[in-house]
Formats: C-alpha cells, structure tokens, sequence
C-alpha cells in the first residue's frame, strides 16, 4: 500500500504536467486554426487582438517579446507593437540599440500602410499647427494691444481721419473672430519695426487659407464615417461583412470596388463578378480586372479569369495580373506560359511576389491574389465626403480670399503712405510725434530726456535728476515685469519688449508641441486606447530646451 501511494504520489505531478502541455498545445493549435481561417477569408489584420496581446506584454514583461511577436503577426501594419518591442528589445550594447532602432524605423513605416493610424497622426498635427497659430496671434494682438494702442490713439488726434481705418474692424468682426484679430493686427502692425511686420502678414496668410485649413480638419472630423470604415476595413483585409452590408447601394468607384472585394472574399462569387462588371462599364481599371479574375476563378471558369488578367495587362503591367495569370495556367495544366507569367511577375517586382508565393494555398482567397485599393484612393475619399461641421465665417471660399488680398493690399498702402506714425521715447516712454512738433532726436528720446542725459546745460539740476528717478522708477517697473514673463511659456517677454517675431516663433513652437501631447489622446484610432504615445518624450525634451533658452535670453535683456 506504501508502495502504491508512492507510484501514485510520483505519477501525479508527471500527469499534471502532461495535462498542462496538452492544454497549452490545444490553445495554441486553436488559435493558429484562427489564424489560418481568417487568411482563408482574405483577412490578415486582427487589430483587437493584437492590442490584447500588446496589453498582455505590459503585464507579463518575461513572455512580452513572443507576445509582441504573436501580435506583429496578426496585424504586421500596427505602429504601437513595433513601438512597444522596440521598448523591450532595448538595451545598452550595440546589438540592443540596433535592433531597438530598426523596430522604431519599421514603426514609422507602418503608418503608411494602416490608414487609421495615418489619418490620425495627420489630424493631430493638422489641428495642433492651426490651433498653436490662431492662439500665438491671439496673444500677440492681446499684449501688444495694451502697447500699441495708445501710439494710435494719438495718432488718431493728430489726424481725424485716421479714425476711418480704427472703424474698420467694425465690418470685419461680423465675418468672425479670424477677420477681428487680422484687422487688430493689422492696425497694430503699423507700429511693429522691422521683421516683426512678418507677423502681420503672417496672420494674413492664416486668414486666406482659413478655408483650406478648416476644410482639412473638417476631413479628419468627417473621416469616420460608417462608409469610410467600411471602404478601410476590406481593403486593408480587416473585414469582409461589415463592407458587404454598408456599401450595397453605392455606385462611386471606391465603394463598388471594396464591396466587390468584400462579396469575393466571402465567397459570393457570382454577386462580385456582377458587382466588378457594374464597375468596369463605367471605370476600366486594371485593379478592377485582377479582382474580376478572381471571382471567376473562384467559380472555377479559368477561361474568363485568363481573359480579365490579359485585359488587366493591356491597361496597365502589373505584377499581381501576371502572377495570378501564372498561377490559372498551370491549374490549366499550361506549366509553359505559367513559368513565363512567373517570369514576367518577378521582373516588376520581386519582393511582392516572394510575399504572394508565401501566402499561398489552395484556398481561392490564397489561390489567386486580390488587390487592393491604394491608400490615396481612401484618403480622396475622405476629402470629397466633408460634412462641413465647421464654420467660422459667413463668407464663401471666394469672397473669404478677395477680403484677405484686399485686408494685405490695405496694410501694404497703409505702411507705405503713414510716415508719420506715433513712437515712444525709449526711456521714459512718453508718446511723441513729428506732428506735434516734439522732433525726433538722437535714440529715439523725448526733449527732456535728450537734455538730461546729453546735453546737461540745456536743463536745470533738480528737473534733470527728478527726470532721471523717473526714467529709473519706470525702467524698474519694466524689469520686474519682464522678470515674471520670464516665467511664462516662451516668446510672451520677447513679445512685450518689442522681439514680437522671435517671439511669436518661440510661443507657436513651444504651443504646437504641447497640443501634440495634449490632443494626442483624442486622436486614437477608435479601436483602442492607443495613441501616438513616442510623440510625449521628444515633445517634453524640445519643449523643456524652449523653456530654457526663452528664460536664459529674457534674463539677458534685464541685465
């Protein structure tokens, strides 16, 4: 009895570990059968999972390198697992930094072969460089209005009719808040020097292609949209069914085209061969062709396959028509021509036959490849399907863009025919003019101070050194605010001491940056919680450097 409880106790662990391997051998032939039937259905991306799995990796950093590679497998077009195994495949050696960097590089170049993850890093920094823009000038006209304003009130005195070109802003802050600020700038910008006028016309440029730009971040609001969705689904081999149901009654070129691809891949062959033959009657594409191919050879009639590959070819030579047509003949049992086609295929392209030949099977989905459409076909469909959520403006493209030639027009006259425009003395700040006869002396200073800093026997004592404390209180005063704006984002001190481009510049950058960070989480794929994540760290670094060199040269100034 000992002995048996002995055998037993020694079995037991033998058989439990027999048990796990069984289980783990099933979940693995269980998924890999998945595997398999999903590219039986034309199908080679399976996003959700490979975000499990990518979860699972953050989870389990001992099995993370063969989950990643799992996931990279079931969607080989995913930015964030070539991100993710480039985190882990880092290490201080060579070899480690090497293969970190090419897993980051094949990351960046995964993006033009997954149009979601394309269309939304474009999006956000479409949405980050306007809305940056719009807000740097926004806060040019908000400090330099304090400023500036003054210099044209007087002016204003001076001159009644000056007042005219103040009204305009009037009519201009009817057509929205973009026509207010460039008129503010404009008004403004008569007393910019120098470069700092780029600004000027920088807020001029912004408004003239306000429309264009309102139009392409209307595009990325728009873009997810059930049809889009569906066009990109079936042509990056997602999804069959959900193409097949939304994009029945369309008649656009793209649309036919994926549904036909979609009714192939299910296996509805003679609805496809319809739906390809609507579509060629009315756009005779090569693409076209090669598909209509396929859902014959899918009926098995080789003889109409053969016939829509050659036509394919007439349109235009391509590796995919000559490959398939290769593969049709020698099921013809014609070896000859089918070497011949082979031939042929690998002369246009090599490398997208050795990635035919390794997908290939029996099965008429891996028979015979399908093409897809290129992305720009699905980003000209994005373009011409705008909803036009967005507007900002009563006027139309046209009356939007005369406005702004005529608003440049307007300050380029304006700055050309103002000679004599308002200025600060550059110590004590009072307003001067030529006009009301306080001349214009050396550096930019008024009389007194011209008198009690040059010539000192113009002037008597007491007025000269109260004139001085004055000149040190208001310096003073300028210091410390430029102390605290030195503390701000970057650019708002240059901008206030008269460095209003450098300024600008630093701001815009500084801003565009931090709204990459900011919006990044909005512009997910909608498929996951995955967003352009590698943008955080060298977007903090860039912006931590501005910070610096902004803070460094706003401390210069004060000494």
């Amino acid at each position: 009895m000992k002995n048996y409880n002995l055998k037993s106790k020694n079995v037991f662990p033998l058989n439990f570990a027999l048990l796990i391997f069984i289980f783990a051998f099933s979940v693995s032939s269980f998924a890999e059968d998945i595997y398999e039937s999903r590219l039986d259905r034309g199908l080679k991306n399976n996003e959700p999972y490979s975000y499990v799995l990518i979860k699972k990796a953050h989870a389990d950093p001992l099995k993370a390198k063969s989950l990643l590679t799992e996931a990279l497998k079931y969607s080989p077009d995913l930015p964030p697992a070539y991100f993710e195994m480039a985190k882990i495949s880092f290490s201080p050696s060579a070899n480690g930094i090497f293969e970190s960097l090419d897993y980051t590089i094949k990351g960046f170049k995964a993006y033009k072969k997954n149009f979601w993850w394309l269309m939304s890093i474009s999006g956000l920094f479409v949405v980050s460089l306007t809305v940056s823009l719009v807000v740097v000038l926004a806060v040019v006209t908000a400090i330099r209005l304090f400023i500036d304003t003054p210099l044209l009130s007087h002016d204003i005195k001076e001159n009644k009719k000056k007042v005219l070109i103040a009204l305009l802003l009037i009519p201009l802050s009817f057509f929205g808040p973009l026509f207010f600020m460039t008129g503010s700038l404009l008004l403004l910008g008569l007393y910019f020097r120098g470069m700092n006028k780029t600004v000027v016309y920088a807020s001029v440029l912004l408004l003239l292609l306000s429309p264009f730009c309102l139009r392409i971040i209307d595009m990325f609001l728009s873009a997810p949209s059930p049809e889009l969705r569906a066009i990109v689904a079936v042509n990056e081999s997602r999804d069959n069914k959900y193409a097949a149901s939304v994009l029945k009654n369309k008649d656009d070129y793209i649309s036919l085209f994926s549904y036909g691809l979609a009714l192939k891949r299910e296996e509805r062959y003679e609805e496809a061969i319809a739906s390809y033959k609507k579509l060629l009657a009315s756009y005779p594409n090569p693409l076209a062709y090669i598909n209509l191919g396929n859902s014959y050879a899918g009926v098995n009639d080789m003889a109409a396959a053969k016939e829509s590959y050659k036509k394919s070819i007439e349109l235009k030579p391509l590796a995919l028509s000559y490959y398939n047509l290769s593969q049709v003949s020698r099921e013809t049992l014609d070896f000859a021509k089918g070497e011949e086609y082979f031939t042929e295929a690998l002369k246009l392209s090599s490398e997208a036959v050795s990635q035919f030949s390794s997908a290939a099977s029996r099965n008429p989905n891996r028979f015979v490849i399908d093409e897809t459409l290129p992305m720009s076909a699905m980003w000209e469909y994005a373009e011409n399907n705008v909803r036009g959520l967005i507007k900002i403006s009563c006027l139309n493209s046209a009356s939007h863009i005369i406005v702004s030639i005529a608003l440049l027009a307007l300050f380029y006259i304006m700055n050309s025919t103002f000679k004599q425009r308002a200025y600060r003395c550059q110590r004590c700040g009072v307003i001067l003019c030529g006009k009301c006869g306080k001349e214009k002396l050396w550096g930019e200073m008024c009389s007194l101070c011209y008198k009690s800093l040059v010539k000192l026997d113009a002037i008597d004592s007491r007025i000269r050194v109260a004139k001085q404390f004055e000149v040190q209180e208001l310096q003073k005063k300028k210091r410390r605010i430029i102390r605290l704006l030195s503390f701000a984002p970057p650019g708002i001190a240059h901008i206030y001491w008269g460095r209003i481009l450098s300024g600008t510049l630093f701001l815009w950058l500084f801003l565009f940056l931090l709204l990459l960070i900011l919006l990044k989480p909005l512009f997910s794929t909608g498929l996951s919680l995955f967003s352009h994540s590698w943008i955080t760290m060298p977007a903090s670094v860039i912006m931590a450097f501005l910070y610096l060199i902004s803070n460094i040269d706003a401390r210069r100034r004060l000494k």
